[in-house]
Formats: C-alpha cells, sequence, structure tokens
C-alpha cells in the first residue's frame, strides 16, 4: 500500500524532493558551464513588480568553484562583489533550502541597469574574460539578457 501511495504522488508531483550526494566536479567543468551560459546571460534582467531585477543565478549555480563575482552596474570598473551563500560540497549546483530571497539577485529601482559588467575569478585564480550584459528590449516582465558587442 505504501509503494502504490508513493507511485501515485509521484505521478501527481507530490513526492519529496530527493538529493544525492555527488564528487565535486573539476573546475574544468565549471568553466565549460560558465562558457556555455555566456549567450543566454551570466546574468538576466527583469522589469516587475516595480523593480528591476538582475539575476546572478547562473553564475550562484557555480560558486562552489568560483572565488569571487566581480561586476558593475553601467560601467567596466567591475568594482562590486556578489557575494554568494556558501558551497554545499555534496551538492555544488544546488542552493541551501535556507538561503535568503536575495541569494541570486539584486533589486534595483525600476530601469536602472542599461548594463551590466561580469567577470569571475575561479578557485585556481585564474580569471574569465569581461562580458557585458544589457536587458533584453520588448520582452515585458520576462527574464532575459544580451551579450553588448
Amino acid at each position: 500500500m505504501k509503494k502504490l501511495a508513493l507511485v501515485l504522488s509521484m505521478m501527481m508531483g507530490l513526492a519529496p524532493a530527493v538529493a544525492s550526494a555527488q564528487a565535486m566536479p573539476d573546475v574544468t567543468m565549471f568553466k565549460m558551464m560558465l562558457e556555455g551560459n555566456k549567450q543566454s546571460g551570466w546574468v538576466s534582467f527583469r522589469e516587475y513588480d516595480g523593480h528591476q531585477y538582475v539575476y546572478f543565478t547562473p553564475l550562484v549555480t557555480l560558486r562552489c568553484r568560483l572565488k569571487e563575482i566581480r561586476y558593475s552596474i553601467n560601467s567596466d570598473d567591475l568594482g562590486e562583489r556578489f557575494e554568494t551563500v556558501p558551497c554545499i560540497p555534496a551538492l555544488p549546483f544546488a542552493l541551501p533550502s535556507d538561503a535568503p530571497w536575495d541569494a541570486t539577485l539584486l533589486r534595483l529601482a525600476p530601469a536602472t541597469a542599461k548594463a551590466v559588467t561580469v567577470q569571475v575569478v575561479f578557485d585556481d585564480d585564474t580569471e574569465s574574460e569581461i562580458v557585458t550584459f544589457a536587458p533584453c528590449e520588448g520582452v515585458g516582465d520576462l527574464t532575459c539578457a544580451q551579450v553588448v558587442q
């Protein structure tokens, strides 16, 4: 009977989340993931509910092999640091269940960020390229970013 209840709850999407431990991938994998996410945005933008949100989600999921996330808004000086929640080595891409609501984003006044410039430093002290992202035009309140050439 318990098995039937579990199968039914899974079919209805009610099964509890199950995590399994994994080994921490090599920094090379994190670098490939960063490069693979560049065109869709290391950061993304959203205008919603009277605020502009700048999401660092792709970078936050890589935080276990990042030493630092440098950024700047509307300039290229990289004078700011985006602080991340602690890494969970057994689940390197997961956020802690007690992560605060702003663990992946900045909340700004509407239309504040015309561009965000980003660079990361990996735990092996290598630095990524410096990339600038801008909000997409005409997407309403959808989340989007484009690389500024």
